[in-house]
C-alpha cells in the first residue's frame, strides 16, 4: 500500500521538474532586445533633420504658443513689448560628432536667428453712437395717455373718419330738405291789343294791360305722405273795353290744394325711406369712426410699447457690446502675458463684430418704432417735432388677476363696432322690406282744393242807386231812342199849343257794379278775406297695376338680402368669439409664465 501511494506522488513531481528545466533552457537561447534611447525634443531653432550638437541647450517651448512665438519672461509686465534675445551659438567640437557626421574645421558660420514678431496690443474699436438719422432735437417725455390724446387730436386716419361722419350728417340734412317749404313768386307784365269781331266785344279794338304777381308755397309732409300747395294770385288790369264796369280793377285769388295718400305711400314713401336709411348710415359712419378710433388707439399702444422695448433692447445690446469689449481687453492682456495664443483674439473679435451688428440693428429698430409712433401722433409731416427724441415715461405693468372670460365675451358682443354696423345694416334691410311691401298696395289718394276770390276797381261812370225815382224815359236823346221820340213829341205839342206830356217816375232798378266792388287794392283784399266768393273741391284718385311685378320682385329681393345679412351676422359673432377666446387664453398663458418665472 505504501509503495502504491509513493509511486503516485513521485512521478508527477519528476515530470514537473523536467518541464521546468526545458523551459529555462529555451528562454536562455533567445537574444535580449536592446532598449531604444528616448529622443530629445528638437530645438525650434534647428532645421529639421539636423542632430542636436552636444553642449547646447534647448529653450523650453510653451505648448500652447504658436510656432515661432517669442516666449516672455514670467516676470515681464503684461502688455510690455518683448525684446527678442539672441540664442547662444554652440561651439561645434572638432573631429567626429557622435551620430556619424563629420564637421569640417572651416564651417564656423553663424546660425540664423528666427523671425519672431513683436506683440503689440491692438486698440479697441470706438463705441457706436446712439444717434439716429434725422433725430437731432432734445428728448421729449411722453406718457401713454399723452400719446393717445395727441393721436385722437392729430391722427389723419381719425380725421378722415371724423370727416365721414360729418359728410353723412350733411347727406341726411340734404335728404330732409325735401320737407322744407318751397316759396315761389312769379311777377309778370302782360300787354294785349286785340281786334273784336262782335259788337259785344266792347269796341273794334280793345287794349288790356295786366300786372300780376303770384307767390306760392309748397310743402311735403313728413308724416302721412301728404303735400299741399298754397298760392296767392294778384293782378292789376287796365282795359279799353266799353262794357267793363270797373277800370282799372284789382283781382285776387287765394287757393289751397292738398293730396293725402290713403294706402300706398301713406306709412312710408321713397323720400322717407331714403331718410331713414341715411340715419342708419349715419350711425354706421359713427360705428366706423369708433372702429377707426379703437384701431388707432391700439396701434398707438402697440407702437408705444414697441418703442419702450426697443429702447430696452438697445441698452441690452450696448451692455453686451461692453462685455465683448472687456473680453477683448482681457484676451489682449492674456496674449501679452503669454497665457493665450494670438489665435484666441480672432474669436473674440468675431464676437465683438456680432455685438456691434446687433447694436446697429437695435438702433434701427428704435428708429423704426419711434417713426411709427410719430406717424400716429403727429399731424403734419413737416412738423419740427419729427426731429425730437421721444422718451417714453411709462413702464409695463403686470396684473396678477386672471381674465374674466364671460365678462369679456359679453363686452365684445355689446360693444364691438363690427356687430353694431351689422345690426344697423339689418335695420336698413327692414326699412327696405317695409317700403317694398307698401309699394304692393294700390294707390288711393284723397285730393281737395279751397279757393277764395276778391275783386275791386274804379267805377267807369255814375249809376243811379237802386230804388231812386227816375223818369221812365231818359233824357239822353243822342243814345236813347225813347228819349229822342219823347223829345220830338214835346216839341210838336208846344207848336200846336197842346199841353206837354209829363214823364212818369219809376224806381230805378239800380245799375252798374256792386258797391262793395268799388274801391282800390285794400277793398279787393277785404272782399277776398270775407269769403263771400269761394270754390271748394274734394275728390279721390285711385290707381293700381294689375300684377305689380316690380314691387313684388323688389320685396322678394329685400327678403333674400335680409337672410344673407343674418348669416353674415352669425359669422361675425363667431369670429369675435374666437378672437376673444384666443386673446384671453394668450393673456392667461403669459400671466402664468410670468408667475412661474
Amino acid at each position: 500500500m505504501f509503495n502504491l501511494i509513493s509511486n503516485k506522488l513521485v512521478w508527477p513531481v519528476v515530470l514537473a521538474c523536467v518541464m521546468f528545466a526545458g523551459a529555462n533552457v529555451a528562454f536562455a537561447q533567445v537574444p535580449a532586445s536592446t532598449p531604444r534611447p528616448t529622443p530629445a525634443p528638437n530645438d525650434p531653432t534647428r532645421p529639421p533633420g539636423q542632430p542636436e550638437i552636444p553642449g547646447t541647450t534647448t529653450p523650453a517651448q510653451n505648448p500652447s504658443a504658436p510656432p515661432g512665438t517669442q516666449q516672455t519672461s514670467p516676470t515681464a509686465v503684461p502688455g510690455a513689448p518683448v525684446t527678442p534675445q539672441a540664442t547662444p551659438r554652440p561651439t561645434p567640437p572638432a573631429g567626429n560628432v557622435p551620430g556619424g557626421s563629420t564637421v569640417p574645421s572651416g564651417a564656423n558660420e553663424p546660425l540664423r536667428e528666427p523671425n519672431i514678431p513683436t506683440f503689440q496690443a491692438r486698440p479697441l474699436p470706438p463705441v457706436p453712437s446712439k444717434d439716429r438719422l434725422g433725430v437731432t432735437g432734445e428728448k421729449v417725455g411722453l406718457s401713454l395717455n399723452d400719446a393717445i390724446k395727441r393721436a385722437l387730436e392729430n391722427n389723419n386716419d381719425i380725421e378722415v373718419a371724423r370727416g365721414d361722419v360729418r359728410f353723412a350728417e350733411t347727406q341726411l340734412r340734404a335728404l330732409e330738405g325735401i320737407f322744407d317749404p318751397v316759396f315761389a313768386i312769379t311777377p309778370t307784365y302782360d300787354k294785349r291789343i286785340s281786334p273784336q269781331q262782335s259788337s259785344l266785344g266792347g269796341g273794334s279794338v280793345t287794349s288790356t294791360t295786366t300786372y300780376s304777381w303770384s307767390p306760392s308755397v309748397t310743402k311735403q309732409f313728413g308724416r302721412g305722405g301728404g303735400n299741399y300747395f298754397l298760392q296767392f294770385q294778384n293782378s292789376h288790369t287796365n282795359t279799353s273795353n266799353s262794357f267793363s264796369l270797373l277800370n282799372p280793377f284789382y283781382s285776387s285769388n287765394l287757393s289751397l290744394q292738398f293730396t293725402q295718400p290713403l294706402l300706398r305711400d301713406r306709412s312710408i314713401d321713397n323720400n322717407r325711406r331714403q331718410i331713414r336709411i341715411q340715419r342708419k348710415r349715419l350711425d354706421q359712419s359713427d360705428a366706423d369712426f369708433r372702429q377707426r378710433t379703437i384701431d388707432v388707439i391700439t396701434r398707438v399702444q402697440q407702437a408705444y410699447w414697441e418703442l419702450v422695448f426697443a429702447l430696452r433692447d438697445q441698452e441690452n445690446q450696448f451692455a453686451n457690446l461692453n462685455l465683448s469689449r472687456e473680453s477683448l481687453r482681457n484676451i489682449e492682456a492674456q496674449i501679452a502675458a503669454g497665457a493665450k495664443a494670438p489665435l484666441e483674439r480672432a474669436e473674440v473679435q468675431t464676437e465683438l463684430a456680432n455685438r456691434e451688428t446687433a447694436v446697429y440693428s437695435a438702433i434701427q429698430t428704435v428708429a423704426i418704432a419711434e417713426n411709427n409712433l410719430k406717424a400716429l401722433i403727429f399731424k403734419d409731416p413737416n412738423s419740427p417735432e419729427w426731429s425730437a427724441q421721444l422718451d417714453p415715461t411709462d413702464t409695463p405693468k403686470f396684473d396678477t388677476n386672471p381674465v374674466n372670460l364671460p365678462d369679456a365675451l359679453k363686452a365684445a358682443h355689446d360693444n364691438r363696432p363690427e356687430l353694431r354696423r351689422l345690426r344697423l345694416q339689418n335695420d336698413i334691410s327692414d326699412i327696405d322690406i317695409s317700403f317694398f311691401k307698401n309699394q304692393t298696395k294700390p294707390q288711393i289718394d284723397l285730393t281737395g282744393a279751397l279757393a277764395l276770390t276778391g275783386l275791386a276797381g274804379n267805377q267807369i261812370r255814375t249809376f243811379t242807386p237802386a230804388g231812386t225815382l227816375v223818369p221812365i224815359i231818359g233824357t239822353e236823346t243822342l243814345v236813347d231812342p225813347s228819349a229822342f221820340l219823347l223829345d220830338e213829341i214835346r216839341r210838336t205839342q208846344i207848336a200846336l199849343g197842346v199841353p206837354t206830356v209829363d214823364t212818369p217816375l219809376v224806381a230805378s232798378p239800380g245799375g252798374g257794379p256792386n258797391p262793395t266792388l268799388v274801391g282800390g287794392y285794400g277793398r279787393d283784399l277785404r272782399n277776398l278775406l270775407g269769403g263771400d266768393t269761394r270754390n271748394i273741391t274734394v275728390g279721390v284718385s285711385i290707381s293700381f297695376p294689375f300684377k305689380n311685378k316690380t314691387a313684388e320682385a323688389n320685396l322678394a329681393g329685400a327678403r333674400i338680402q335680409k337672410e344673407q345679412l343674418q348669416a353674415s351676422t352669425r359669422s361675425q359673432e363667431q369670429i369675435i368669439e374666437v378672437d376673444v377666446r384666443n386673446s384671453a387664453q394668450a393673456v392667461e398663458s403669459a400671466r402664468q409664465r410670468v408667475l412661474s418665472a
